[in-house]
């Protein structure tokens, strides 16, 4: 039977922005929580940075937004459009690149947000403080939030909760031996915002995902030296090519209060500032379930498909937790599924099948050496997911051209291509669309 529900998102980035128009569309009544003053969440650009650079001090003011001012999207284009509403080529006065700039995709999301009337969902300027069940019904949900910059207090209710709030806020930091007791400085690249503060410093960045292939170049620019440090296995002791001042090390052994960095290889060099590309903690301290669900070591759980807490569904979801994943196409196939299940057009599991295919996937990855922090990467899976949602959601199969192209991106970035962005072959690309769409 089809039926639908009074529905809270929290958040109105990306994530929230799905939500809601996936669950307007199965006719559920939404309400978007946003604590800003307007959408976008992580590509709202921000300037401000936080009192405490390693962003660790729980009495800072938070800023939401990771966004350095040079970024660009690490995906082309035509991956960071929705599948049927897809981002648009050479708009007037826009970024015309193919790996456009934030600023672009935020255009993108407002007119997103505007075409399908999902602004008007939104309470703006409103912090959740709380969200818990009513005596102790799964579906049956309380909501305290309040004014931000202001007293006022709210408490709403609804039967069901999907939580987008996005997960690059709280940041995660690399335990070095010896850095207690080190004289340079720390950040987190959640803090860094321009390249002008390190002008003629040495830097040691720690990581080695897109945001340290990106950040490292963009400090170069102005730097005396900066040092790549990795845990990678493939990784040798070397400058990078085409850069008079960048080199890759292996991870850092440890560091002494003089000033030097030693690390695994042998080598060492003397900074001034420690720069950590360690990614982010998935944090929820609105969300009260009695202990149903857990952050471990940055695993949250237990989640069923990383969507659904089985103890708790389909009223309690989380749209977005997946990382190293097709990101925009992965959080429109979670929003339709919820929705979808919401609505009762798509059954789940019982409570028992979750578990237990959420003790397999565990126990797996145990199995296979892989740590407990990388339980939400789906790199090397993400397509088969993607596939996955697809079908349990009952929609066509995703076209084969994503995954070409998403494959060729990922590639290219793992092997820190350099100005891989502006060498990318749109021609070929637009033969391989037009091949594909033509069958």
């Amino acid at each position: 039977m089809v039926q639908s529900a009074t529905v809270a998102v929290i958040g109105a980035g990306v994530a929230g922005l799905c939500a809601a128009r996936e669950l307007l569309r199965e006719g559920h009544t939404v309400v978007v929580f946003e604590k800003s003053d307007q959408i976008g969440g992580t590509w709202k650009y921000d300037p401000r940075t936080e009192s405490d650079p390693l962003g660790i001090d729980p009495t800072r003011e938070v800023v939401h937004s990771s966004l350095y001012l040079s970024l660009r999207t690490n995906l082309p284009r035509p991956l960071m459009g929705f599948l049927d509403y897809p981002f648009p080529e050479n708009r007037e006065n826009g970024d015309p690149r193919t790996f456009p700039g934030h600023e672009e995709v935020l255009w993108f999301l407002n007119k997103f947000a505007d075409d399908f009337g999902i602004g008007e969902l939104i309470r703006f300027n409103r912090e959740v403080l709380r969200i818990e069940r009513v005596d102790a019904r799964n579906d049956k949900w309380v909501i305290q939030s309040k004014s931000r910059g202001g007293d006022s207090l709210f408490q709403d209710f609804f039967q069901a909760v999907v939580v987008c709030s996005g997960h690059f806020t709280e940041p995660r930091i690399a335990k070095i031996p010896g850095v207690e007791k080190w004289s340079g400085n720390q950040i987190h690249s959640h803090n860094y915002r321009v390249p002008e503060p390190f002008r003629d410093q040495s830097v040691v960045v720690i990581g080695f995902g897109p945001s340290a292939f990106d950040i490292s170049r963009d400090i170069a620019k102005v730097a005396k030296e900066v040092h790549i440090a990795t845990r990678s296995t493939n990784v040798k002791a070397m400058k990078l090519a085409y850069h008079d001042n960048i080199w890759q090390h292996t991870m850092v052994r440890c560091v002494s209060e003089d000033g030097m960095i030693m690390f695994e290889d042998g080598s060492s060099v003397s900074a001034d500032v420690i720069f950590y590309c360690t990614g982010y903690k998935y944090h929820y301290p609105f969300l009260e379930t009695n202990g149903i669900v857990t952050i471990d070591d940055n695993r949250v759980g237990p989640l069923y498909k990383h969507v659904f807490p089985p103890a708790l569904a389909p009223w309690l979801s989380f749209i977005g937790i997946p990382e190293k994943d097709i990101i925009f196409q992965t959080l429109e196939l979670q929003s339709k599924w919820v929705a979808r299940v919401l609505s009762g057009k798509v059954p789940i599991p019982t409570e028992k099948e979750m578990m237990k295919y959420v003790e397999e996937y565990c126990q797996q990855m145990e199995k296979n050496g892989i740590p407990k922090h990388f339980t939400h990467y789906l790199h090397f899976k993400e397509v088969g997911y993607s596939k996955w949602l697809a079908e349990e959601a009952g929609l066509p199969p995703v076209d084969e051209w994503r995954e070409k192209m998403y494959v060729e991106s990922i590639t290219k970035i793992s092997n820190m291509e350099d100005n891989y962005r502006d060498q990318w072959d749109d021609a070929y690309w637009e033969t391989i669309i037009k091949g594909e769409s033509s069958h």
